[in-house]
């Protein structure tokens, strides 16, 4: 059985006879060989091909015997590639010479004219390396994605509600499956909650689970934090960055405020996902990705396609399988489940003996609207626990000033203390409610463009 090549190799030497015969030895053994009189070429010869081993003369016309100039090199490929894998090879080598190579970052050191069984023992040596530098870049950049995981704040799923026990049989259903997911819910109903326990019971759930809040990325930075980048391909671009694609690579990609993407980047985002593969900014090799997608939006999504602010090619690769999340206003049942865990977590973190909710909070908070959803909760029972004397919640300890309803709220805010972001969450929900709901009428009452009421939905959690 014929033996599968591997490996791709570089030789940069400005001997043409020497390059030549290289080529013709080395391809034998190796899937792909370079050859390069001109070491100027270095820089984009290594954006467009990832080289596993790069044979450098150390003496080109210019410097004919020191070797300056190919520990110059040496130094230009290290700093744009820190895994690079070097050979130097020279004819005026000595022992002082190679060990000044190795101690600069050179794998090995070879002398020409070599022999042919020498030179394949060397490169396969180095291939080996390289091979390990790249897992340990990768490993690392994981690790690190894994960590993160560990550490999330985010609990195990709380609820024993209708509308929660039919999310749970969805998530039991797909998450053996590498359909993508699209989880549509209101602020602070606990989306990325959803998505990690996907990933946990999915078969992927040994890899990592990367997570992105696309509403936070500028456009400027979205290829780089999405997709990486070489060094040197825009000003801050100091090192080589992996993206978030490669991080996720074998294992989950969150995609979360899918809905904050802007058209242009929706048909990047399209591309990569059709193409499954990613193409770091300032290269031109494209990486193959194998990654299971879940999306999340509390925007109206479907309607946005209605309104041509969301791709409706882009949903239909997002959304093979919808899963909604119920506000907590319509998960009554689950408010004491959730409060009582909330007590328990922050009662231990503030060493405080509190033992539950009382009977008559419980009934006040399931008769408050909870805007913020499970978020809000979460944060009014760490505040309680911390200001309570009592080993009982009571309604004074969490409902420490008037808490009403958004109707009733828009009623009684008072002119005498104007507000601009509560006036126009006012007018914001009275055009909605004038207009069913729909968005784009909506945004023309109000003299904004649709992205813009988007964005100000998103940021009232309306």
């Amino acid at each position: 059985m014929k033996e599968q090549k591997s490996g791709k190799i570089l030789v940069v030497d400005d001997n043409e006879d020497l390059l030549k015969a290289a080529k013709i030895f080395l391809k034998r053994h190796f899937s792909q060989v370079d050859t390069e009189t001109n070491p100027g070429l270095l820089p984009i010869l290594m954006v467009n091909e990832q080289y596993d081993v790069i044979m450098l003369d150390m003496n080109f016309t210019k410097d004919v015997s020191s070797g300056q100039e190919g520990f110059y090199w040496l130094d230009r490929i290290l700093e744009i590639d820190s895994t690079a894998v070097v050979v130097l090879i020279t004819a005026y080598g000595d022992v002082n010479t190679a060990v000044k190579a190795i101690k600069e970052g050179a794998t090995d050191f070879v002398l020409k004219p070599w022999e042919n069984e020498k030179l394949l023992a060397t490169l396969h040596s180095a291939l080996k390396l390289r091979q390990s530098k790249l897992e340990i870049s990768n490993l690392k950049t994981q690790q690190e994605q894994l960590y993160l995981d560990i550490d999330s704040k985010f609990q195990d799923i709380i609820g024993q509600s209708e509308a929660m026990v039919k999310v749970f049989e969805t998530i039991e259903r797909v998450a053996v499956t590498d359909a993508n997911v699209l989880i549509l819910g209101e602020n602070g109903t606990g989306k990325e909650l959803i998505a990690r326990s996907i990933h946990r019971n999915s078969k992927r759930h040994r890899e990592a689970f990367v997570g992105v809040d696309l509403g936070s990325i500028t456009t400027s930075l979205f290829e780089s934090e999405l997709f990486g980048h070489k060094k040197g391909s825009f000003t801050d671009a100091k090192e080589d960055r992996v993206g978030r694609f490669e991080q996720a690579n074998k294992g989950t990609l969150f995609l979360d405020e899918i809905g904050n993407l802007p058209l242009p980047l929706q048909a990047k985002l399209l591309a990569v996902l059709q193409n499954r593969e990613v193409t770091r900014v300032g290269a031109n090799k494209p990486i193959p990705i194998n990654i299971r997608l879940i999306s999340a939006t509390n925007m109206p999504i479907h309607n946005m396609v209605y309104d041509n602010t969301f791709r409706q090619d882009l949903l239909y690769r997002i959304n093979t399988i919808e899963i909604t999340l119920p506000p907590l206003r319509e998960r009554l049942d689950d408010i004491p489940l959730l409060a009582n865990h909330f007590i328990e977590i922050y009662s231990k973190k503030y060493n405080k003996s509190i033992r539950k909710a009382g009977e008559a909070l419980t009934k006040r908070m399931q008769k408050y609207h909870w805007p913020g959803n499970i978020r809000e909760l979460q944060h009014s029972i760490e505040r309680a626990v911390i200001m309570t004397g009592h080993s009982v919640l009571q309604p004074e300890d969490l409902f420490m000033q008037k808490q009403l309803t958004p109707e009733k709220q828009d009623e009684m805010v008072s002119l005498d203390h104007l507000n601009i972001e509560d006036v126009e969450k006012i007018l914001i929900r009275k055009a909605l409610q004038k207009h069913n709901g729909h968005i784009t009428r909506a945004a023309e009452e109000l003299g904004l463009t649709r992205s813009s009421l988007y964005r100000r939905l998103e940021r009232y959690g309306l």
